[in-house]
């Protein structure tokens, strides 16, 4: 059975083998995934060993140890958090070794077609079509909206509509959609921070083959629950160490500016480094309880209190700042990478902070899921749960 002293001595076998000083990035991160050191519990053959999920600190302290190069996860981090468990939970095996290799080494960037501007926070509403046709083939046409890297992907995980006469939740499928298919339009949408990380993305008539398929036609809901767990526990529960996030520059600026201090912003100062150290502990605890099965409706608790702690967060920093918090560092629209939290200024911060109780699932909607899976609340009524979506007033 693989332990961690097993897995430590197959990475310093590929550490050998595969020195980070004179192996190319590319070569190294190839022999990594081939090893089964990717995600090690992960099945052979797809960049894992079927080792415990915890053990995957081993290997990771003693590539770090050594400067070996990461797969930049931040960059791909739709693709390792939301389509690979997804697609490992419910793909074939074609398109397991299809796809997660490729998505695991950074080669192909991914994104998440789930949300429409006719839906809102009721994503099950959606209203994107996919028809089979008799060559095996699906058209969709149809619109998704605040697609982070969109503009960055060559593959996307997307819900639509396959059965309109079946409730909202009966009548979806789940697809993987190739991006420089024709028939898909990216546009950027500008945000109150000048920039466009998020697109809207239009399809018409893009032609999907049934092997693109993930799970079986009209259980889309339950595999898209799968990456929904996946993504608030990504949102919520990256965690550093000890004052990383947003509170490192505000207690940062605390220590080397004296001058702005009182006492009532320091007694708000520590109620915040608390929570934040509160929420820091709770998602190491998560990801612990993760390493030993499927994420649960926990994450979104979790996630509700990374937004609620960002906004409170950055908007103290504003004030603490005074007019020199007002100032905005730069207003190009511009198409980044990566959103940058603290390598920004605070007025950025205080901006950027009002997506987090959007992005990932609204807060509204996280509060009815704590509510109703975490603490078994009585449900709310919901009129529309047996009615044929096509019957639905919209």
């Amino acid at each position: 059975m693989t332990d961690a002293d097993d897995l430590r001595a197959r990475t310093r076998a590929l550490l050998a083998d595969r020195p980070p000083a004179t192996t190319s990035r590319a070569d190294f991160l190839a022999a990594r995934f081939d090893a089964g050191l990717a995600w090690v519990h992960y099945p052979e053959g797809l960049g894992g060993l079927g080792a415990a999920r915890s053990l995957q600190s081993a290997v990771d302290a003693e590539l770090a140890a050594a400067g070996a190069p990461d797969n930049d996860p931040r960059r791909i981090g739709i693709g390792l958090g939301m389509a690979a468990p997804t697609i490992l939970a419910y793909g074939t095996e074609e398109q397991k070794r299809r796809f997660l290799r490729p998505l695991w080494l950074g080669e192909e960037v991914w994104c998440q077609l789930f949300s429409e501007p006719g839906a809102g926070s009721d994503l099950a509403a959606l209203s994107t079509r996919a028809v089979l046709g008799d060559d095996g083939v699906w058209t969709v046409t149809g619109q998704k909206v605040w697609t982070s890297s969109a503009h960055l992907a060559r593959w996307a995980i997307l819900i639509a509509r396959t059965d309109p006469a079946q409730p909202k939740h009966r009548g979806i499928t789940y697809f993987l959609c190739d991006m420089t298919d024709p028939g898909v339009e990216v546009r950027p949408l500008r945000q109150i921070t000048g920039e466009a990380e998020f697109n809207e993305v239009f399809l018409t008539d893009v032609r999907i083959p049934d092997a693109h398929r993930l799970g079986e036609v009209g259980e889309g809901w339950q595999v898209a629950r799968t990456t929904l767990m996946n993504e608030r526990v990504s949102i919520g529960g990256s965690t550093g160490g000890r004052e990383s996030g947003m509170i490192a520059p505000l207690a940062r600026t605390w220590r080397e500016r004296p001058e702005l201090r009182t006492h009532a912003l320091h007694q708000r100062l520590v109620t915040l480094w608390v929570d934040a150290e509160v929420a820091r502990l709770t998602g190491e605890r998560l990801r612990q309880q993760l390493a030993v099965g499927q994420p649960g409706p926990e994450g979104s608790g979790l996630k509700l209190s990374f937004a609620r702690l960002n906004q409170q967060i950055s908007g103290l920093e504003v004030e603490l700042l005074g007019d020199e918090g007002l100032l905005y560092d730069d207003w190009t629209m511009r198409r980044p990478e990566l959103v940058d939290f603290t390598g920004r200024g605070p007025g950025y911060r205080y901006l950027r902070s009002k997506g987090n109780s959007i992005e990932g699932g609204t807060s509204e909607v996280l509060l009815n899921i704590v509510a109703e899976r975490v603490l078994g609340l009585p449900t709310e009524p919901r009129t529309d749960k047996d009615v044929a979506w096509k019957d639905l007033a919209r």
